[in-house]
């Protein structure tokens, strides 16, 4: 198969990596040259250009770049593929994705690998990223299902977990386990900074381990992201922190009012339902009935 890819970053460069080396043949497409050049370099991808008619020739187009340029990427792609051609995209918000592409090209199956580093641009890009990572397909009612198949099955080729779901719930899902910890490790970065003891502070960075590392690293991540989650998951993300923001106050209630058989049994109760969130259940086999997705 003929597999295109646009956006030649950490999830672009990734995919070309894993897709060559199941066979298919990967063509390429980023705003610099450079990039094109270093991927061929790479072996990340058979061919690389700077312009869209490279895609004339693909199958399947995967789209990976920023959220916000997802459409207008589209609307320039369009042109140049044949009538056949499924796109689909990378993107962590799926709802305003969704509704934007749809209507551009009728063969687009929403797409989202759960998988990723803090580190971007095609350096960062690694084979066998998406192994054993959940990887969302939320198609609409009006999908084709043999696009949606498709699509389905080169995320089982690359060993990923595929779950079908509506690109709301998605959406949703993802503001929980994705979005919120983005702003909760950045607020917990930003508040060890107004620590107004020099001192202090010097010691807290010197002293950093493990917990803080774990807990901090997605703040530390591209900020553009940060903002793209934000500004395209508004609402959900607003809940989620609203939440969160309540829960928080209950354990400072708990804290201040000494009353640590609360906190104790908060604690009991987060350290009972983690695991439930660490572990991946088998993946679903087919996607839902078309008519649950309108």
């Amino acid at each position: 198969m003929n597999i295109g890819i646009v956006g030649l970053g950490s999830i672009g460069g990734s995919l070309g990596l894993d897709l060559r080396s199941r066979g298919h043949r990967v063509l390429g497409v980023a705003r610099r040259r450079e990039t094109c050049q270093a991927a061929i370099a790479r072996q990340i991808v058979d061919d690389a250009d700077v312009d869209f008619t490279l895609m004339e020739s693909a199958d399947l187009v995967f789209v990976c770049t920023p959220i916000a340029a997802i459409a207008p990427t589209v609307q320039r792609l369009v042109p140049h593929l044949s009538s056949t051609a499924i796109i689909t995209d990378v993107g962590s918000v799926k709802t305003p994705v969704a509704q934007a592409v749809a209507p551009l090209w009728p063969r687009f199956v929403p797409g989202h690998p759960m998988a990723g580093t803090e580190r971007s641009g095609l350096d960062a890009a690694i084979s066998n990223l998406f192994a054993d990572r959940p990887y969302a397909i939320t198609p609409l009612a009006s999908t084709p299902p043999a696009a949606t198949e498709q699509v389905a099955a080169i995320a089982a080729s690359l060993q990923a977990r595929v779950y079908y779901c509506t690109p709301e719930d998605h959406d949703r899902s993802v503001a929980w386990i994705s979005h919120l910890p983005v702003m909760v490790a950045a607020s917990l970065i930003d508040a060890c900074l107004s620590e107004p003891s020099t001192t202090a502070i010097a010691l807290a960075q010197k002293f950093a381990s493990t917990g803080f590392r774990d807990t901090t690293r997605v703040g530390g991540g591209n900020p553009e992201l940060g903002m793209m989650m934000a500004q395209y998951n508004r609402q959900e993300l607003l809940r989620s922190l609203c939440t969160y923001r309540q829960r928080l106050d209950a354990f400072i209630c708990a804290i201040e009012s000494e009353n640590w058989a609360a906190l104790e049994q908060f604690l009991q109760r987060t350290q009972d339902a983690r695991p439930q969130f660490l572990t991946f259940p088998d993946s679903i086999d087919s996607p839902p009935d078309r008519n649950s997705l309108e």
